[in-house]
């Protein structure tokens, strides 16, 4: 009973019609330009990993946040396939472990490290960060990673500040993205063959409606102030963000001599059958989202969101460095 009636006061809000109706569009509009790229655009070859970007013994090493479920796991799987040697990230010690044994019990031959860590807490980010450098440093890999995906992430229905004093989601989707990429630059930079960063966005940010960016805005302390955490519109808010930080991390390192080797990318894949609404009533999830969205046919499982990801983390460098 309390499961309808959680359920009944959802689609009672705003978020819920925020969601049903401009998600709705605004996938669409994703689609529809995707679809003109592919009618207009020119057709790239994805990058192979499995001579020319090795050294010695050694495989080119990916790290994957988020990924003990969902998205993250099944890129974890397709990227240890293609010779990767994947660096898992994930909050849970337990499902890390059950995610590793998962993966070789289908691949024998895929490397594999796992890693605990918080994207919404500093010390956490830095403490993998360090664990990561001194666990390069001790094994016979070269001291340096081809690829980081950002694709941790949350939708939460309720406000919720971290150790320092940040909105949650607005932490973990783009705060500590933006942290680790920062932090781990000069491992990228160190690559010996050409590297990419990879952060998950989403379709949602056409949505966002912020009129400004500033320091309250960014740290969530503007959501704070409101009577009813607006779960729809602070989640489009952090995919924007990560979006705009691309953006911006893509130019700054075109204008550096000495990291041309390094790119971003972008990437929006579109509606994913994840984890992350599972703070939502369950009814409307199971009721209207997922049959909504599979009815559009645009309803992706994660073996399928995985397939784009992987062609973005494997696409050549855009020729025009002006452009993301």
């Amino acid at each position: 009973m309390k499961d309808v009636k959680d359920a009944f006061r959802f689609v009672c809000s705003s978020d819920f019609w925020r969601m049903g109706l401009f998600w709705s569009f605004a996938l669409v509009s994703s689609y529809l330009q995707l679809l003109k790229a592919r009618i207009f655009g020119s057709k790239s070859t994805p990058i192979s990993v499995s001579s020319n970007s090795v050294v010695g013994s050694s495989r080119p090493i990916c790290v994957i946040t988020g990924a003990t479920s969902g998205l993250g796991k099944a890129t974890a799987f397709a990227l240890s396939d293609k010779g990767f040697y994947v660096v898992l990230v994930g909050r849970s010690s337990q499902l890390l472990s059950e995610t590793l044994k998962e993966i070789k019990s289908q691949n024998k031959d895929a490397q594999l490290k796992t890693f605990q860590a918080d994207m919404s807490c500093f010390q956490s980010i830095f403490e993998f960060k360090n664990s990561l450098e001194k666990w390069l440093s001790g094994s016979e890999l070269h001291p340096s990673i081809q690829l980081l995906v950002n694709n941790a992430g949350i939708l939460a229905t309720s406000s919720r500040q971290t150790i320092q004093g940040y909105d949650r989601m607005i932490a973990t989707n783009y705060i500590g993205p933006f942290s680790l990429t920062k932090l781990l630059l000069p491992l990228l930079k160190n690559s010996f063959a050409p590297s990419r960063i990879v952060n998950v966005t989403s379709f949602t940010h056409r949505s966002a409606s912020i009129q400004k960016f500033d320091k309250c805005s960014v740290t969530g302390v503007h959501f704070s102030t409101l009577n009813r955490y607006p779960c729809a519109q602070v989640y489009e808010y952090s995919k924007l963000c990560i979006l705009l930080f691309s953006y911006e991390l893509h130019r700054q390192l075109r204008l550096t001599d000495d990291s041309h080797h390094v790119s971003v990318i972008a990437a929006d894949l579109g509606f994913v059958k994840t984890n992350i609404m599972r703070e939502l009533p369950s009814y409307i999830i199971s009721m209207v989202f997922n049959p909504g969205f599979r009815v559009l046919g645009l309803f992706q499982s994660p073996d399928q969101g995985a397939e784009s990801l992987v062609d973005a983390a494997l696409a050549p460098p855009p020729v025009n460095t002006n452009s993301l």
